[in-house]
């Protein structure tokens, strides 16, 4: 489901096959229902104008909605070979990023409905679901072969060495909108935050899910993170990280001595390690 930006619409998709949009307010069902996948509808992503909603469906395609007259624009999106599962827009609008059980990621202009080059290939297993960096330069993906990866948007490349941690599938990813930071979650029950400076695991894994965590979300100050899990539960996690010279200053005063770079590492604190501790305790 996805909410529109303003907040008035929610979308909703499931095994029948299609999509419902209601009214937040009066919580009434807006119009027919959205017909045309002709498998379950796994993924739905309004577009940030709130104009055009994306869904993607088990049966292989990616659909573009006018939200006012919930008509179909255009042709289906084709290209993917299996189900495909995830689908987000860039903050711009002008590009949607599909990912699905073939193991690929593809890019898609939204205005003409084309491809955008080749396929993003490396996941070797389904890739559950994508999002974009704020700024639309960098795309994450997250699939079920215990990996997240990061791409460069205008060049198609990864960008670095995939992020291993998850010991389970990868179902949830989403950046803090000031772009530092990348949540995910998975099969394993935990969530995982990532400096995107880095590519560095932040401290140890949020754990309190019983069951997979399906999704993430930060909210519009990027302070709390909020999760969803197959236990049934949504939970809010304090995710705020304090300014650099604060973090600096309260780990320096716990190991009451310099730190190792191993240390510089463990506490998360970003690269390139620096000899801090000496300068901030003698302020």
């Amino acid at each position: 489901m996805a909410f529109s930006p303003d907040g008035r619409i929610l979308a909703t998709a499931g095994w029948d096959q299609t999509v419902r949009l209601w009214d937040v307010t009066t919580r009434r069902q807006l119009g027919i229902p959205l017909t045309g996948h002709t498998g379950t509808v796994t993924g739905v992503a309004f577009s940030p104008d709130g104009r055009i909603l994306a869904t993607a469906g088990w049966d292989q395609t990616v659909r573009l909605w006018d939200v006012t007259t919930h008509r179909q624009l255009g042709t289906p999106l084709t290209g993917h070979t299996a189900n495909v599962e995830g689908v987000a827009f860039s903050p711009d609008g002008r590009i949607l990023a599909t990912a699905g059980d073939d193991r690929t990621v593809r890019l898609w202009d939204t205005r003409s409905h084309r491809q955008l080059g080749t396929p993003l290939t490396g996941h070797t297993d389904t890739v559950e679901q994508v999002a974009f960096s704020p700024d639309g330069r960098s795309l994450a993906t997250i699939g079920w072969d215990k990996t997240v990866r990061l791409w460069d948007v205008p060049t198609h490349r990864q960008l670095g060495a995939a992020l291993t941690g998850h010991t389970g599938s990868g179902y949830g990813v989403a950046f803090s909108p000031d772009g530092r930071i990348l949540a995910t979650a998975g099969s394993d029950r935990t969530v995982r935050l990532w400096d995107l400076r880095t590519h560095r695991q932040i401290g140890t894994p949020l754990t309190g899910h019983t069951g997979a965590v399906v999704g993430v979300a930060f909210s519009p100050d990027g302070r709390t993170l909020a999760t969803a899990g197959e236990d049934g539960t949504v939970r809010l996690w304090n995710v705020a990280l304090p300014a650099d010279q604060d973090l600096f200053a309260s780990v320096c005063k716990a190991a009451a001595r310099s730190l190792t770079s191993a240390e510089w590492r463990d506490y998360g604190l970003p690269e390139p390690y620096e000899p801090v501790c000496a300068p901030v305790l003698g302020r």
